[in-house]
């Protein structure tokens, strides 16, 4: 069978299995462990705070084309998307390192910017970069580790599995716009100049949204997940890792009025299954979500609710009150996007 016959969540599933397989439960490394394959970041309890840990990538013609991003741009979001992976865990960022591939043509102007872009973001949120590789590669490609805790006492995290019927669906920011920004970029549309710098930088340097993900925590949500594949598939992992479905009102989705002029007729699918928006999407109790909203000076909109059902089943509600189950196919490295 091949990569492409299995898709990537079928060959997370299938590697999960394989580790899990060799767990070895005498040895202090496997004792320590909270949480491993299946979450946005690994969990592991140091002897006074638990602490994280998050890997991912950045490919050249996979993830990026050098056409619609600059070198200082790739850097930042390079950075960005671990990040929030940690933002995804009510956690706190600590150190990074980063491996690098580069042809042999690649100019050595272009790594100093692309280290200029990480370094901001590392500077505005506490980030340390300590270290890494580089090698000869035919493509460009950046990885990224970082390191992160949790400063809240009670070890708690956030989870993709703590979501409960009656719970309600939240959401950070705005939905599509990243989305949005990449068909800007791709299609040269020429839009006025504050929505084209909105719309850009919505793609090319997501803002991680850290303080957001320790507030959550604080004040007693227990599910999230950053939104990367689309609202629908990251929706999808959270009903599926706590056997739980989901409704989501169509009506409510925050969606931005520069998406909403540029793309009238795509607006609502981007806000959907666009994904790269790097939101929070949490659950929480009516009490905790109205705690959330009086105390949060960043936007939040609640969207739905989780409901008993089949694991991982999201239905649409549209504004008439017709309910639909759409597609949940977000991104999947290994299937045609």
């Amino acid at each position: 069978m091949k990569v492409s016959q299995i898709g990537q969540f079928g060959l997370i599933d299938l590697i999960s299995k394989l580790i899990e397989n060799c767990r070895q439960p005498q040895e202090e490394s496997w004792q320590n462990l909270r949480t491993g394959v299946g979450d946005d970041c690994a969990v592991w309890q140091g002897e006074r705070t638990c602490y994280l840990s998050k890997v991912d990538s950045q490919v050249q013609g996979v993830h990026f084309t050098l056409d619609i991003i600059s070198w200082r741009d790739l850097g930042w979001k390079a950075l960005a998307v671990n990040l929030s992976d940690i933002a995804a865990m009510g956690g706190k960022p600590l150190y990074a390192l980063v491996s690098l591939g580069l042809p042999f043509e690649t100019e050595v102007e272009n790594v100093i910017s692309l280290y200029k872009g990480m370094l901001e973001l590392a500077g505005q949120t506490g980030t340390a970069i300590i270290g890494g590789h580089i090698s000869a590669s035919s493509n460009l490609f950046i990885d990224v580790h970082v390191t992160g805790c949790i400063s809240s006492h009670n070890g708690l995290v956030l989870a993709r599995s703590d979501a409960r019927p009656t719970d309600l669906i939240g959401v950070t920011g705005w939905l599509g716009s990243a989305a949005a920004g990449l068909n800007m970029l791709r299609q040269k549309m020429v839009l006025e100049p504050p929505a084209a710098e909105y719309l850009k930088m919505a793609f090319a340097c997501p803002e991680p949204r850290l303080a957001e993900g320790k507030l959550l925590l604080e004040h007693g949500v227990r599910c999230a997940i950053d939104i990367s594949d689309g609202l629908l598939a990251d929706l999808a992992h959270i009903c599926q890792a706590s056997g739980v479905a989901a409704e989501i009102r169509a009506h409510y989705l925050p969606i931005r009025s520069e998406v909403k002029t540029a793309f009238a007729d795509q607006a609502f699918e981007m806000a959907l299954s666009g994904g790269e928006d790097y939101q929070l999407l949490f659950t929480a109790s009516p009490s905790v979500m109205e705690a959330i909203n009086k105390v949060c000076s960043y936007p939040v909109t609640v969207i739905g609710e989780i409901k008993a059902g089949s694991p991982g089943q999201v239905f649409v509600i549209e504004q008439s009150g017709k309910r639909t189950s759409p597609s949940l196919a977000g991104w999947d490295h290994f299937k045609k996007n």
